[in-house]
């Protein structure tokens, strides 16, 4: 059984993960959106999650110095509720949004989720 990262670089992964889809929300599917037709204002907000996301990760990561896997839960059910706020806008926005715009949600969504997977799996190791 392949042995499992500790909390604390997983925490330090999600802040990187966070800020890479905070960029891609914000940055590359904004200035590219005539390619995946998410309204302009649904990017913004997700982005901005991603970025509160990506504080929330960072800063666990440097200054707390206990409780590593509770912060670590703390994250996975917030990804996790990402996730389910990323699909209802895919669902609400769907006859605006091209099969790319749709592939690029579902594979975000995807990763997320096996993210959050072996987020609870850190946190539930001893």
């Amino acid at each position: 059984m392949p042995t499992l990262p500790n909390p604390r670089k997983m925490l330090l992964f999600d802040g990187i993960g966070a800020m890479f889809s905070a960029f891609m929300l914000g940055v590359v599917l904004v200035q590219f959106n005539s390619s995946f037709n998410m309204p302009v204002s649904v990017l913004q907000l997700l982005a901005l999650v991603a970025c509160v996301f990506a504080v929330y990760s960072f800063g666990c990561y440097l200054f707390a110095k206990q409780n590593d896997k509770l912060y670590l839960s703390v994250i996975s059910v917030a990804n996790l509720l990402y996730c389910c706020l990323t699909a209802w806008l895919v669902f609400t926005n769907s006859k605006e949004l091209s099969t790319l715009g749709l592939l690029y949600f579902i594979g975000e969504i995807l990763v997320i989720l096996s993210l959050v997977i072996v987020e609870l799996k850190v946190a539930k190791q001893n």
